[in-house]
Formats: structure tokens, C-alpha cells, sequence
């Protein structure tokens, strides 16, 4: 991995910007579209065990409970496992990507959503080789600005790109090359073209834009102001009341097939969480 002033920092640099505003994130993130976890799943050697890193609050998670058997999601902030979405099948830890806590040679299928931006990616590749089964898929995934429908879109750019744009960490620019500029040692698989799409309300679309990490240095700097204006000055032109738009933020994605190291058996073990990990119950 290439050192820069920008590079995924150190695990002891963690920076947690999205605990304190968890309950928002759970309400107001899109979901992805199944049309992604069928595409993923159907490449991966098997459906038994996925691993989703950096999870949040589980709408990656859940969905590929649909397709996967188990699914085990780990996030570094305890605030977002808190408000993760229960399902019978997923089991949520609070544990730094690179330190999975699953037996090697184990998992079909690593995800990151959105997320990738954020982590060490030599251990956390390291970690991912040890853990895959062979043939084993890891997927990176992210979005980045979303698009709406009609000409309120220029003005939600303009909030994106001159307002919030300042305040956004230096790690968004992966977010904004489609993680192009991040290292990727594993041969590439190719992958239909896939987005996410909503029919909003302005309420849900305010909600979602209260959500990003540079929403929360900007209020440090000038408080709600900037946000309470965007919000005024978008109700006047978005339409009547109640009135939904179409949202869209296309995928982009880096998916790899891993060659795992050491010829590792395929046997699926039992899961078993390293001391310090704390797993949750996310059970109905």
C-alpha cells in the first residue's frame, strides 16, 4: 500500500464519525438493491458464511442474509452495532476489520460497504486472505453523490460541493474516484452496472444529508445554520407537501477474487469471537 498524508490510517488512529448521530444512520441510509447481493453471491465459491466489514447499522448486512446462511458484521463503532437491524441470521460484533475473529479459511464472501475508505488496508487485506476460503470473493463498494430528480438537484449539489464540500475528510476522495485510487491486490472480477434508487420525501432526503461525517465538522465551525438554510431554502422548490422524487447514487465497485495463503481446507469452523471482541445478539 502506497503512504500518503491520505492513506487508510493506523488502527490506533480510528476516527468514529458516525456513533453520535447511529440512531439517524439506521433511519435515513438507503438500502442497497438486491440485484447486488444476487451478483455478489453468485460469484462467490459458496453461500455458507459472509463477512461484512464495517457494517454500520446492517443494510448490507441483512440483505445478504438472504442469500448467505450466516452472516457475521463487524463495525469499530459500538454506537452503530447498537442501532444495527436485528435478523435471526446476522451476528453483529463491535471489532476493527483486521481483526474478524473467524477461523481461517472459512468465509465465501468479504464485503465493505462504503466504508473502505476507512480502514488500514494492509492489515485488514491480510486479514481477508486468512479468512477466505478458496475461490473466496471480497467486495468494496461505495456510492458517492446522490442525484435527484428535477431541478432541485443543482441546488442540492451546490450544498454538496461549496457548503459541506470543505468539511468533508481527506479520505472521501476515494469515495469520489469510486475507490479507483485505493490499492487492490486481487484479480478483478467484472460486475454488471448496479445503483441504489429511493422515491423520497424531502423529510428522508433531509434525514440522509444530516448523516454525513462532514455535516458533523461543519456544525463545529457554524452550527445548524448552513443546514437549517438548505433546508428552508429546498422546501421552497421542492414541491407540495408529501411530494417524492426519485433519489439515485450509482455503485461503484472493486471486486476481487482471493487466493487464499497456506492452501487452507475449505471446512467451515465454528465461530468462536477473539476476548476483547464484544458480540451482540441480533436475533428477533
Amino acid at each position: 500500500m502506497t503512504a500518503d498524508h491520505d492513506a487508510p490510517k493506523s488502527p490506533a488512529a480510528f476516527k468514529d464519525h458516525f456513533s453520535t448521530h447511529a440512531a439517524g444512520y439506521a433511519t435515513h441510509r438507503p438500502t442497497y438493491p438486491r440485484a447486488l447481493v444476487d451478483a455478489l453471491a453468485d460469484v462467490a465459491p459458496d453461500t455458507r458464511l459472509a463477512l461484512d466489514c464495517g457494517c454500520g447499522t446492517g443494510q448490507l448486512s441483512v440483505l445478504l442474509a438472504d442469500r448467505f446462511a450466516r452472516v457475521v458484521a463487524t463495525d469499530a463503532s459500538a454506537g452503530q452495532i447498537d442501532h444495527a437491524r436485528p435478523h435471526p441470521q446476522v451476528e453483529y460484533r463491535v471489532a476493527r476489520a483486521e481483526h474478524s475473529g473467524l477461523p481461517a479459511s472459512s468465509v465465501d464472501l468479504v464485503t465493505v460497504a462504503q466504508a473502505a475508505h476507512w480502514l488500514d488496508l494492509e492489515p485488514f487485506y491480510a486479514e481477508v486472505r486468512r479468512v477466505a476460503r478458496p475461490g473466496a470473493i471480497l467486495a468494496l463498494i461505495t456510492y458517492g453523490v446522490l442525484h435527484v430528480e428535477g431541478d432541485v438537484d443543482e441546488q442540492i449539489q451546490r450544498f454538496y460541493g461549496d457548503t459541506v464540500g470543505p468539511h468533508w475528510p481527506p479520505e472521501r476522495r476515494h469515495v469520489e474516484d469510486g475507490y479507483r485510487s485505493l490499492p487492490f491486490p486481487f484479480e478483478e472480477v467484472p460486475m454488471p452496472p448496479v445503483a441504489m434508487e429511493v422515491s423520497w420525501r424531502m423529510e428522508d432526503l433531509l434525514g440522509y444529508v444530516d448523516t454525513w461525517s462532514a455535516m458533523r465538522a461543519l456544525e463545529k465551525v457554524a452550527g445548524r445554520e448552513p443546514f437549517d438554510a438548505f433546508a428552508s431554502a429546498l422546501a421552497r422548490s421542492w414541491g407540495t407537501a408529501g411530494q417524492r422524487r426519485r433519489v439515485r447514487w450509482p455503485l461503484a465497485l472493486r471486486v476481487g477474487r482471493v487466493s487464499p495463503r497456506g492452501g487452507a481446507g475449505s471446512q467451515l469452523l465454528s465461530v468462536q469471537p477473539s476476548p476483547d471482541e464484544k458480540v451482540t445478539s441480533q436475533g428477533p
